[in-house]
């Protein structure tokens, strides 16, 4: 047959007869490695133990303490979930199952809804399929032969797939009576899973395209060791009970209808306070650093935009109303206020004496995402935003980027959240001509200025290629939310592209007309998102600033409610939001439902606090601590307020 050279990871050389199994050469390194093998790594390729070497080769060997094991190891368990299913329920349809961040999915068309009661059959079918201990075996067939094969077992999605699919032969694997496609690797044997656990269902359009079918998708995740699992299972735990989607309903801060549509919520008055407050405090703060608030149309011809060259590179991404095919005037709901603002700018001629401009609003906007993205508070259709635009000569660029730096890290620390997320310098992709403004140079030159700032500051950023916005690089800083999924929560653009667009100037000192460099910058980012951050960081648990309802007012009985009430007016006097639990309750329920929403103090009034005109203070973390004279209270709660605590 010949022989093979094979290179090891420690620079050693062995040689084998061509057409050596990748488990054949692990035995032959050492028996412990052999029985430990999952896969192997042929010239940086991840390929099955069974795979056969018939050249000269770099082998790594893959065991469960090797990086990308974890990966092959939730992959094979998605197809015995797979299995599993088809044993249940023969008439079910497969589409896809692959691994993601926290484990893996397999979406499925089936009549019947999985119930708990149905994962749990499903778990123990997994169980059973497992302690089989199938042997895995990777079979090719050609294209035309593997679609034949799906159209006699129905797989139907199958079949779309290898249609789309433009190359000559397909890798299938099986496992006892189960075949799926699928690229590999995977274990050796169904017998070398230790410990899973499937944890949900969620509905998930074929392809992500509204315009499909619905399946029915299970998500699952699988660990090398059980107690890795139950550690995952109890951070899950964890995140259950901060996830803003659920908490932010129990406390009633927001809801969703039918009616009304995805991505569109209702902020419930609890969590519209919290918002406004948000909103007072950015727009207070801009306006002490110089900001000047602009109120802008929700709406604008198609004109505005294809000016600012949203039309050409974002109109999927608007909504549209009217149709020019028609000879109608065609308006779309405003996806960013830049070109609005800028509009302001060019109301009259500009010298170099006004700049910087710094305008701010807060703006409502309206971008059409797909059903399939949008959660929560997290992402939507409608949401409020802390945008402003700051229009500056190419010298004030660098003090007014770290102006706007500065405003962010204020924001950020006043939160609490300034150790919640981390930075990501996002520059254009020149290869992807369609998706940005074409101006090499113009690119290079911005992107090496915002680069030179942020590393003059010392932020610590990661680098994003092909993440920029289509008129200019950014500055995105990003939070994982309790489910581990990122997203961004504040932008910091430099724009070299719009300001020669909408043909903005300003003269100069020695009398000619020069463009000026514009920021498109948030301070707070979405409103509603960062109202889920806050939820999620906080467990619901606001800090009292910020929180709803600050104190509620306990009488341990009827007769009380007049000095409760009297209690109530003195704090309000200074805007301090107070309710009083009037209910018939003892005491005890009372303070366990003052806990259970939050609630930063309790202030519990009986016959002997009226007497002497004090308050027994319960604090929500602390507990009782102690009798204080309602002025003391007062004075107490303003300085935590005004200390944003």
């Amino acid at each position: 047959m010949g022989q093979i050279r094979v290179i090891l990871p420690d620079g050693s050389e062995k040689r084998f007869e061509s057409g050596t199994t990748v488990r054949e050469v692990a035995y032959s390194i050492g028996q412990r490695l052999g029985k430990a093998a999952i896969a192997g790594n042929v010239n940086g390729e991840l390929v099955d133990t069974t795979t056969e070497l018939r050249k000269d080769v770099e082998l790594a060997i893959i065991t469960s303490s090797s990086d990308g094991a974890l990966e092959i190891y939730r992959h094979t368990v998605a197809h015995i979930m797979a299995q599993a299913v088809k044993r249940i329920f023969p008439e079910v349809k497969l589409a896809i199952g692959p691994v993601i961040d926290e484990g893996f999915y397999y979406d499925f068309d089936l009549n019947t809804n999985f119930s708990q009661e149905i994962l749990q059959k499903i778990e123990e079918e997994m169980q059973k399929i497992i302690a089989e201990d199938l042997v895995i075996l990777r079979e090719e067939l050609s294209r035309k032969r593997a679609i034949e094969l799906m159209q006699d077992q129905g797989e139907v999605y199958k079949v779309e797939l290898l249609e789309d699919l433009e190359v000559d032969t397909v890798s299938f694997y099986r496992q006892g009576e189960f075949t799926d496609l699928c690229r590999g690797p995977h274990l050796p044997s169904t017998g070398m899973v230790k410990a899973f656990k499937l944890i949900s269902v969620a509905g998930a359009y074929w392809r992500g395209s509204e315009k499909n079918k619905m399946l029915q998708r299970i998500y699952g995740t699988a660990f090398l060791k059980k107690s890795e699992l139950d550690e995952h299972l109890q951070r899950l735990e964890e995140a259950k009970k901060r996830d803003h989607n659920k908490l932010g309903r129990q406390l009633e801060l927001f809801t969703t209808d039918e009616n009304i549509g995805q991505g569109l919520p209702l902020l419930m008055p609890k969590g519209a306070k919290i918002v406004q407050l948000l909103q007072r405090f950015v727009e207070d703060e801009e306006e002490r650093r110089g900001y000047q608030l602009t109120k802008t149309p929700l709406m604008a011809k198609s004109d505005l935009y294809k000016i600012s060259g949203h039309w050409q590179h974002y109109k999927d991404g608007m909504f549209v109303l009217g149709d020019e095919d028609r000879d109608q005037e065609v308006l779309a709901l405003r996806p960013m206020t830049c070109p609005f603002q800028f509009m302001i700018y060019k109301a009259k001629m500009r010298s170099y004496r006004e700049l910087p401009l710094r305008y701010a609003e807060t703006s409502t906007l309206f971008r059409n995402e797909s059903s399939g993205e949008m959660h929560g508070l997290i992402r939507l259709r409608q949401f409020t935003i802390s945008e402003a635009h700051l229009i500056c000569t190419p010298q004030q660029l660098e003090e007014e980027f770290l102006g706007v730096l500065d405003l962010i890290n204020y924001m950020m620390h006043t939160l609490g959240i300034q150790d919640d997320i981390w930075y990501q310098f996002s520059k254009w992709d020149p290869n992807n001509k369609e998706k940005y403004i074409d101006n090499p140079l113009a690119w290079e030159e911005s992107q090496e200025k915002m680069q030179k700032i942020l590393d003059k500051v010392g932020i610590d950023y990661v680098l994003a290629d092909g993440e920029a916005a289509f008129y200019g690089p950014k500055l995105d800083i990003q939070f994982n939310n309790v489910h581990g999924k990122e997203d961004t929560i504040i932008t910091v653009q430099i724009d070299f592209a719009l300001p020669e667009r909408f043909d903005m100037y300003y003269v100069d000192r020695d009398n000619e007309k020069k463009r000026p460099f514009v920021i498109h910058r948030t301070s707070l980012g979405c409103y509603e998102r960062t109202l889920a951050m806050l939820i999620e960081k906080y467990a619901g648990a606001f800090p009292t600033w910020l929180a709803p309802v600050q104190v509620r007012v306990l009488p341990v009985s009827e007769n009380l409610l007049d000095y409760a009430y009297q209690v109530k007016r003195v704090l309000e006097t200074e805007k301090i939001r107070v309710e009083i639990d009037d209910s018939g309750e003892k005491l005890g329920y009372k303070i366990r439902q003052a806990q259970l929403e939050k609630i930063p103090y309790m202030l519990v009034v009986g016959s002997k606090e009226a007497d002497v005109n004090t308050v027994a203070v319960r604090d929500r973390k602390k507990g009782d601590i102690g009798s204080f004279d309602l002025e003391e209270f007062r004075s107490y709660i303003l300085q935590e307020i005004k200390q944003k605590l």
